[in-house]
């Protein structure tokens, strides 16, 4: 089996992915030395919005953020994926801008909107044109390396992008965040490459169990509350590492419609796979939510992988999700013979736009 052979590994993953999983917390210490740098003005804690700009996976962080301190957050979150901001976009919005390149294209053409509003922006990039923007604005920005993601996919750099976003809002005082607790997140997602990494032989080995068990289906996640954004980050995984058709649902709103439709067409029961993202942390309504669901895919004969979360925090099954999710969208592209970096569609689709 391909998982257990680190040389079969190798050959096929030619841009070294698994470079970027192992550095995950090599990411997260980096992003934070280079915060050393990070100047925030004080108008900037006086906001009663948050937008967040970022397209794929440079949008992932605050996908995770906003779940994870919902409770914490005094104020809105959105997240725009897309060329023209809102409306309410004034001087008391702060507007994060994201992009792994510092060039995509959406992210840049929305921050001179929402500069000509007057928003309080701030960047957080590896450089490009979004770096130079802050640099000619003399606007606060996280410029980071890129050194521990060999592989070169924004979608792999999460350790930059997730922690980099929450170095910003623990700056502004808008979440409680140290140094100490972001330096226990990359002890996290080292203890958790331990336990999920390719030297870890599949039968001992919960993600690489998960990806053999998802087999030829469609691959449709599920979470609630602080794991409402992982599941996005795990979709967006499958979907290009596996090259994968893969979505999510989110418990309990699933549950006022989706049910019923497990019924139509009748190949579900051989097309999809549930996998659930379950937790002690839960809301109890929502922990029978998770059992009576799995029932319901029973009933239908619909297939159904549960991980259950073992970290004893919201922030740490969050971290243990994200390094799962990402090894088990690997795996399965090993498992299916895919070189898991390249996008051949999403590199098309650029070079068509670009003409």
């Amino acid at each position: 089996m391909i998982l257990d052979n680190i040389k079969e590994i190798e050959k096929l993953d030619s841009q070294n992915m698994l470079g970027s999983l192992q550095l995950l917390s090599k990411q997260i210490e980096e992003v934070l030395e280079s915060s050393k740098n990070l100047k925030v003005p004080a108008n900037y804690k006086k906001i009663d919005r948050i937008l967040v700009l970022g397209m794929g996976g440079s949008a992932l962080g605050a996908h995770i953020f906003k779940s994870v301190f919902k409770s914490e957050l005094k104020v809105p979150v959105e997240i725009l994926n897309d060329y023209e901001v809102p409306e309410f976009v004034n001087n008391k919005t702060l507007v994060i801008g994201s992009s792994y390149s510092g060039n995509t294209e959406e992210v840049v053409n929305a921050l001179k909107q929402a500069k000509l509003k007057k928003g309080k922006i701030i960047i957080i990039s590896s450089g490009g044109k979004l770096a130079s923007f802050a640099k000619n604005n003399k606007l606060p920005a996280l410029i980071f390396s890129t050194n521990n993601n060999p592989c070169g996919s924004p979608r792999m750099g999460l350790g930059y992008s997730i922690v980099g976003q929450l170095i910003l809002l623990g700056e502004l005082g808008l979440i409680k965040l140290t140094k100490k607790q972001i330096n226990e997140l990359a002890l996290t997602f080292s203890k958790y490459d331990g336990l999920f990494g390719v030297f870890v032989k599949t039968k001992d080995n919960p993600a690489k169990m998960i990806a053999r068990d998802i087999k030829n289906r469609s691959v449709w996640y599920v979470a609630s509350e602080h794991l409402s954004g992982n599941v996005h980050v795990a979709a967006n995984q499958m979907n290009e590492n596996a090259k994968r058709f893969a979505g999510y649902f989110l418990i309990p709103e699933l549950n006022h419609h989706l049910l019923e439709g497990m019924i139509n067409p009748v190949e579900n029961k051989k097309n999809l796979v549930f996998l659930f993202l379950d937790s002690n942390l839960y809301h109890k309504r929502n922990q029978k939510r998770f059992e009576i669901t799995a029932q319901v895919l029973d009933k239908n004969k619909i297939s159904h992988v549960s991980y259950y979360l073992a970290e004893k925090d919201k922030l740490g099954q969050a971290c243990e999700s994200l390094v799962l999710g990402s090894y088990v969208s690997y795996y399965r592209a090993l498992l299916d013979g895919i070189d898991p970096t390249d996008i051949p569609f999403v590199d098309f689709f650029k070079e068509q736009l670009s003409k």
